[in-house]
């Protein structure tokens, strides 16, 4: 590991720190979703994908990911900026006008890292096993990575891509899901209940691994682990449980913080309970 579980757990409360700061500076944005998938990204860009931030679009002979849920973008900017692609200091025009850090993801303003707009759910999976079959056309080996919102699934394109992805052997494809039990209008159970994940995929014909999301070994250990299981004939989907808003006590687990933002108050108490040695933008 380039890391120790430590480290990670560190960088994961600053980028927590950077996603609060964020959305408290512009009043506006979705705390929640990206608090809870801290942890996950952390791992993800500090340790698992096989990445350049000296950027380019075709992405060759690098690991790619695509944020399918493109409104919990703060967690995606925060990784980027202190993975190199671009200044941190960046992270204080979020969602400003004029900004290359839109409060979705989008490719016009030429935000390195950001391969696709992904604001409408749904559609971040197609993309992807799309990207995937062009790494097998071009003999690459490497891995495409997703990441998805549970109440994302309500959207019935993501099936047509989970039965495509079997059906062709898309086995260069791994895709989680923020498995937190909530939405914007509620917990997923009372809008449209999505009933066991597990068993659906599994049934798709896909290998489903299942990992806690807020727990840094676990994480890391799952994403090590559905690495392992590419090329072996099925797409991998790593089943993440987490807690909307991990980290910040009046948050946790509230489907009211997905797209709300801290006033001075709370934004000062959610700075205390995330102390971290490295420094802020």
């Amino acid at each position: 590991m380039k890391h120790t579980i430590k480290e990670l757990e560190d960088i994961a409360t600053q980028v927590r720190r950077d996603i609060v700061r964020m959305v408290h500076g512009c009043q506006s944005g979705h705390p929640g979703g990206s608090l809870g998938c801290a942890d996950f990204m952390t791992a993800l860009y500090f340790e698992v994908l096989t990445h350049n931030a000296d950027f380019n679009m075709d992405g060759t002979g690098e690991d790619l990911f695509f944020l399918s849920n493109g409104h919990i973008s703060p967690v995606w900017y925060s990784v980027l900026a202190r993975t190199g692609y671009f200044e941190v200091a960046e992270l204080a025009t979020f969602r400003k006008l004029g900004a290359r850090l839109q409060g979705h993801p989008t490719t016009h303003e030429h935000l390195p890292g950001v391969r696709i707009a992904s604001g409408s759910l749904g559609q971040g999976l197609s993309v992807a096993i799309g990207a995937a079959l062009a790494k097998k056309l071009n003999k690459e080996h490497t891995t495409i990575y997703t990441l998805h919102g549970d109440g994302e699934l309500q959207e019935g394109q993501n099936w047509e891509a989970i039965m495509f992805a079997s059906h062709n052997k898309v086995d260069n494809l791994i895709a989680s899901i923020d498995y937190n039990g909530q939405q914007i209008d509620g917990p997923t159970e009372k809008i449209l209940s999505l009933e066991s994940l597990q068993a659906k995929f599994e049934a798709f014909g896909w290998h489903v691994i299942t990992s806690d999301g807020n727990n840094m070994e676990d994480i890391l250990k799952a994403l090590h682990y559905a690495k392992s299981l590419t090329g072996k004939g099925k797409p991998i989907l790593n089943l993440m449980s987490t807690q909307m808003g991990f980290g910040v006590d009046y948050m946790v687990g509230s489907h009211k913080w997905h797209g709300t933002a801290p006033n001075d108050q709370q934004l000062e108490s959610a700075l205390n309970q995330l102390t971290s040695t490295l420094a802020d933008y």
